[in-house]
């Protein structure tokens, strides 16, 4: 086992798997701490790396395309301070860092771990529910639903709208968007039939965010829908439930492709045990795969 405690947080590797928890010093960023501590499994792991510095040093994880749900819905868009793969470390540990790595890419070698994307997520995303407070709206998500509630500094059209309640079968995608300069943020969700987008500012289906310290924080319900949401690159997509007779035939399925068939079941399961699915999205997923077999 390797183990490096720091200010910034500790990391332990028990040669299956990386226990990541976020440090209690005040410098440590509120998105990390409300993250809370994280379990990641070898096989999400792409690589890791050491980079030593005058005074202090940073532990970095790289993991795999599409392995994180987080990852996927800031688009590489954290920034040092909230990535909770990085690790902050003080020059008088330096060896003990350099030993980390070494274990860690001595497991990779010989697990044969691969290096390229996958198609499930290998990570839970965030605990629900959760509820965030930040720009111009409060956006709450229950596993099933996501609700936006406007402050009073929305805009009218919005205010006049009213509390938006949006379905999980009725959300296609999210995208979160820190405020970079003068160019504010955003949480956005993509609504199935909905018009066009317009700007976030009247986006009754987005909340603007300002760039204050609890926007980093609308990348937590990000990451908990997106990992809810079917996996962009999985080689059977979750079908959302619709009305009888408009759901297309299935396609049909040559032969080589029954053992991908079978393997999306087994993952389809992994993933209702570990609780990324629900009941009902599992019951639709396995439904799907069983029909193109």
């Amino acid at each position: 086992m390797a183990e490096i405690i720091q200010k910034d947080g500790t990391w332990v590797f028990d040669g299956e798997a990386l226990r990541l928890t976020p440090g209690r010093d005040k410098n440590v960023s509120l998105l990390r701490k409300e993250l809370g501590e994280l379990l990641v499994p070898l096989t999400a792991l792409a690589g890791i790396s050491f980079e030593q510095g005058k005074k202090s040093g940073r532990l970095r994880l790289r993991l795999r395309d599409g392995a994180d749900p987080l990852l996927h819905a800031t688009g590489g868009r954290l920034t040092e301070p909230h990535d909770p793969y990085q690790l902050l470390v003080e020059s008088d540990r330096y060896g003990v860092a350099e030993y980390f790595v070494d274990e860690v890419r001595n497991a990779l070698l010989l697990d044969q771990v691969p290096s390229d994307p996958v198609d499930a997520y290998l990570l839970p995303g965030p605990a629900v529910p959760l509820s965030v407070s930040a720009g111009d709206g409060v956006a709450s998500f229950d596993g099933e639903r996501v609700r936006l509630e406007w402050k009073w500094q929305a805009e009218d059209s919005k205010s006049a709208a009213g509390p938006r309640t949006l379905p999980l079968a009725d959300i296609a995608g999210v995208e979160w968007q820190p405020t970079v300069g003068l160019e504010n943020g955003h949480l956005r969700f993509t609504v199935r039939a909905a018009p066009r987008k317009v700007p976030p500012k009247y986006d009754p289906n987005a909340v603007e965010l300002w760039g204050f310290k609890k926007d980093p924080l609308m990348a937590l319900v990000a990451a908990a829908v997106q990992a809810r949401l079917p996996h962009p690159s999985a080689p059977v997509a979750v079908q959302e439930a619709a009305p009888a007779g408009d759901a297309p035939a299935p396609a049909p399925v040559a032969e080589d492709d029954h053992d991908a068939l079978l393997r999306r079941l087994r993952e389809l399961g992994e993933l209702h045990r570990s609780g990324v699915l629900t009941d009902e999205e599992f019951t639709l997923a396995k439904q799907a795969v069983l029909k193109r077999m």
